[in-house]
């Protein structure tokens, strides 16, 4: 079986974790299998818990539905569901940063007012 050299950086624990991953394989399962567990939360690359941001390589991340394309095209990716393709080198990072980059744009920008007839507030008393 094929497989490649995959190293993160993880950052917010001051190490660099190396290992040879089986091309198709889930980098983050593979590294958990040999002894080196990464960050992770939803295991379903709904969240950011496990994002990292490439350096050099590329990855499969197809099923990366918690990433924007225009996140992917910038060099993110979320372990739990990238797959090795390649020889890769990435970097972990904060959730908030992640979360903030793929969602802040539509958080915080001001007041949602809605005007509620009355009568309709009448109907939430019941």
């Amino acid at each position: 079986m094929r497989t490649h050299r995959v190293t993160i950086h993880w950052r917010q624990k001051g190490r660099v974790i190396s290992h040879e991953v089986p091309e198709g394989e889930y980098i983050l399962q593979s590294f958990e299998k040999q002894g080196d567990p990464l960050p992770f939360s939803c295991r379903n690359g709904c969240c950011t818990s496990c994002a990292v941001r490439i350096q050099q390589g590329e990855l499969d991340q197809q099923e990366a539905m918690g990433l924007s394309r225009e996140l992917r095209a910038k060099g993110y990716g979320l372990l739990c569901v990238a797959r090795a393709v390649g020889p890769l080198v990435a970097e972990t990072q904060d959730e908030d940063e992640v979360y903030d980059l793929q969602f802040g744009r539509h958080f915080g920008r001001g007041k949602i007012t809605r005007d509620i007839p009355l009568e309709e507030l009448e109907t939430w008393k019941e």
